[in-house]
């Protein structure tokens, strides 16, 4: 492998906020119960060995910062490389639909001056997927392209995704949105580091476009590749999306190919074992630590310390860390926040096509 460095940006949001991204980035919601959309980018980075990681930071990066801190879980408290925290860009989140705005990348050049890496990995922190960069770059240098990009044939329609042009393999344009069978664009590329530097210098003066926005008349002087990726990948951007993809979790064949093969590092927790209480009844579910439970839980996924009282119902839903369901409520098709508290008898239920969202308490 040639020496590589990544950056990582996570200044950007969803064209359709919700409850659940008012307080937080995209790229510090919660997965899983435990994990942090973040994990699978910066995860993905340190499994083919790099080791120099910078990270632009949203406006509202408090609980960025609380879960990444200084990157010790991902192996990134060095003394030659580490863990980069970087500014975004002075007017904050962008909801246009761009991932790599050339004004991060421009306001940021110190960090890829300052390293000798051939090439840089990009990506951004609301895609889960676990991914071998190592085949990636490989496949970069075979093809000689300046750039390459991560792409999947989407699978569903996504106003928050962005797709690609490709015509015989090669990046023709992009536009945001994507439907069944588009060539969906993953968030990620890997170009030689001077290449990237070049590409800056010719749109300074339009630094508010996205990367490949600005390279629009520019595919064919530039050479951009396309990457098809063939595992498990999801988007998380909306809330959509994001209830579909932790729902994806209870089937044993996508966890066993998104944990088992390289493993996906986050924040520790010493916490305690949960607690399965005589009468209770859990299905097909996850449950993080710390949790008791002395209702029902059906196809759900709970964070940790979360509490089911006896005759509580929670099927079909994202219970996040902290909350409480007390005795006699029943919770279905729901997202609940963490730290709520749901009384005695409520009903918190959505639908399949329409998820309630309950934000923090």
């Amino acid at each position: 492998m040639p020496k590589i460095i990544g950056l990582i940006t996570a200044n950007y949001s969803t064209k359709f906020p919700s409850a659940l991204s008012d307080s937080r980035p995209a790229a510090s919601m919660p997965f899983l119960g435990r994990y942090r959309a973040v994990d699978f980018a910066l995860s993905n980075m340190v499994n083919c060995g790099i080791r120099t990681v910078g990270m632009v930071m949203p406006y509202n990066y408090r609980s960025l910062i609380d879960h990444v801190g200084s990157g010790r879980e991902w192996e990134l408290t060095r003394k030659s490389g580490g863990l980069f925290i970087l500014p975004g860009s002075a007017f904050g989140t962008s909801r246009t639909g761009s991932r790599f705005l050339l004004r991060d990348l421009i306001h940021n050049k110190i960090f890829l001056e300052r390293d000798k890496a051939e090439h840089v990995i990009v990506s951004s922190a609301s895609w889960v997927y676990n991914m071998d960069y190592k085949e990636l770059v490989d496949a970069h240098v075979a093809s000689g392209a300046d750039i390459t990009a991560v792409t999947q044939a989407a699978h569903d329609k996504d106003v928050d995704v962005c797709g690609l042009d490709v015509v015989d393999g090669r990046v023709k344009g992009i536009k945001h949105g994507i439907v069944f069978g588009d060539t969906a664009f993953l968030d990620c590329f890997v170009v030689g580091r001077e290449r990237l530097l070049e590409i800056l210098d010719w749109y300074a003066a339009n630094d508010y476009l996205d990367l490949f926005e600005a390279l629009a008349g520019e595919y064919d002087r530039v050479n951009v590749q396309a990457y098809e990726f063939e595992g498990y990948a999801a988007p998380i951007f909306n809330k959509d999306a994001y209830f579909k993809a932790n729902m994806d979790m209870l089937d044993p064949k996508i966890t066993r190919e998104l944990f088992s093969i390289r493993p996906i590092k986050t924040k520790a927790h010493d916490n305690q074992p949960a607690k399965f209480e005589a009468g209770c009844k859990v299905t097909n579910s996850r449950v993080s630590g710390s949790c008791r439970i002395r209702g029902t839980v059906i196809n759900s996924i709970l964070g940790r310390g979360v509490t089911i009282e006896k005759g509580a119902v929670v099927e079909d839903a994202i219970i996040m860390q902290g909350c409480v369901i007390k005795s006699g409520a029943h919770v279905q098709h729901a997202v609940v926040d963490r730290n709520n508290v749901v009384p005695e008898g409520t009903e918190l239920c959505g639908t399949e096509s329409a998820i309630l969202i309950k934000g923090k308490a």
